[in-house]
Parts: C-alpha cells; sequence; structure tokens
C-alpha cells in the first residue's frame, strides 16, 4: 500500500495513517515498516504505537508485530453498519432470501472467529437463530471454512495447529488433518461447506465476496435446517450466491 503524504503531517494525520497502515496491511507490521512506509521518525512511530496500543486500537502479536485490536476492530465494525453499504446489502440479501427461501447473511473474518455482520431471515417456523453480531468458530463453518481456505498455506497450518476443535456438532472436524485436507478442496471449489458440523440438524453453504483487489473481505451464506433443505440441496442455490457476491464487491462503503 502507497500512501501519498503532505510534506509536514499534523500529529492526528499520523496516527490515522498508521491505522489505516496497519488496518490494510496484507501482512502484520512491525514499528520499522511503519515508519519506513509513512516517513515518520522511529521514535514519533514508537510514541505513537505505544498510545495506540494502550487505548486498546492496536495490539502486538507473538513476534511483535501489530495487528488491529479489538477497539479498532468494534470500530470498523460500526462504521460498516452504519454506512451505506447495510442498506445496500440489505437489498442484496432480502433479494437472495427471497429467491433461495432461506436465511442469508454476511459474514466478517474476525481472529479464529467470524461475525455475523448482517442477515435476512425467512418466516419459517424452524429457524436456526444466529443474530448479527454472533461469533461463530472458523473450523466448523462454512464460512470460517472458506475463509481459512484462502490464507496461505504456512498462514493457514500455524492457525489450524492452535485451534481447540471442540466438538460441536455430530460431523465436526477435530483433527488437523483432516481440517487441511477439507480445506484443500474447499479452495479447489471456491465455496465452504458445513453439514451438521456447528449445529446438529443445520446445513449452510458459502461463497467468497471479494474486493478490487481479489481478496476475500467477506463471505456470503445461506443456512437452513436439514429437514427443509438438505446440504445437496442448498448447493442448488451456489449460482445466486455468486451473484449476489459479485454485487456485494462491487459496493464502496
Amino acid at each position: 500500500m502507497i500512501i501519498e503524504r503532505r510534506k509536514k503531517g499534523s500529529s492526528i494525520t499520523r496516527v490515522l495513517e498508521i491505522i489505516e497502515s496497519v488496518a490494510q496491511a496484507e501482512r502484520p507490521l512491525s514499528p520499522a515498516d511503519l515508519a519506513l512506509l509513512l516517513d515518520i521518525p522511529k521514535p514519533s512511530v514508537h510514541r505513537i504505537l505505544q498510545q495506540l496500543v494502550a487505548e486498546g486500537y492496536l495490539q502486538t502479536n507473538i513476534r511483535g508485530l501489530l495487528i488491529p485490536a479489538d477497539r479498532l476492530q468494534a470500530t470498523a465494525f460500526g462504521i460498516l453498519h452504519s454506512s451505506r453499504f447495510k442498506a445496500l446489502s440489505q437489498a442484496v440479501l432480502q433479494k437472495l432470501a427471497h429467491k433461495t427461501g432461506e436465511t442469508c447473511g454476511i459474514s466478517i473474518p474476525n481472529g479464529t472467529e467470524m461475525i455475523y455482520y448482517d442477515r435476512v431471515q425467512t418466516n419459517w417456523p424452524l429457524q436456526v437463530h444466529l443474530p448479527i453480531g454472533s461469533h461463530t468458530p472458523v473450523w466448523c463453518t462454512a464460512s470460517g471454512k472458506l475463509y481459512l481456505s484462502s490464507l496461505p498455506k504456512d498462514d493457514r497450518q500455524r492457525i489450524i495447529n492452535n485451534l481447540p476443535m471442540e466438538m460441536l456438532a455430530r460431523n465436526t472436524i477435530t483433527t488437523a488433518k483432516e481440517l487441511e485436507s477439507t480445506l484443500l478442496e474447499i479452495a479447489d471449489n471456491d465455496r465452504g461447506v458445513e453439514n451438521e458440523e456447528f449445529i446438529d440438524g443445520m446445513a449452510s453453504i458459502s461463497v467468497p465476496v471479494r474486493n478490487e483487489k481479489d481478496r476475500l473481505t467477506a463471505c456470503l451464506f445461506t443456512h437452513a435446517p436439514i429437514l427443509r433443505k438438505s446440504l445437496t440441496e442448498l448447493l442448488q442455490f451456489e449460482p445466486l450466491l455468486r451473484q449476489a457476491a459479485l454485487e456485494l464487491g462491487s459496493f464502496e462503503c
């Protein structure tokens, strides 16, 4: 990422540029990376970073590199949720839910979890209750596995090897080897699936929402009780989900 800068930036500008750089980076950055990228003296970078970490906007990983912290993630989530993207995404989801007859939603990655950013629920009496803001595990959900499959192999395997992978439903994958094999298949199909792995009696499918740089930024999903639709039946909706994902990816927040 290249940031066009002025000759002299204010303290506020420097703070915002540091937050922007960390949030948009494809890998965690070091203080030295930020100093070089933004042309800010190292002492100034360290001083700003100390405050951002103390205030909960940034945090360091085990290697001492900078990543977004809870407060920054919550801020980003709030901006997305209140922006015009909310109205646009709702329109797409409502149209998709009407065509599929099932609940449809958008989830976004958050560490080893996925967050339900938005959803449109159908009026069937039998529903899976997962409201907006719900946190779901990455290793046993269609969207979570799709996100994991999009990561570089080394990063993905480090994450997989440290996941709890507890048994949550009758078909939950509980070994790293089996999960990695499943993720390779998901990557080949560019589609996440889940059949009673997260919740007994529920199946779901998910497709990626990508930005202009072809990076996965979110996942578009539909799920249903298997008493009403099996995984095979949900897969018939894949073309509809892919078209809707293209629309979502073209929106500018």
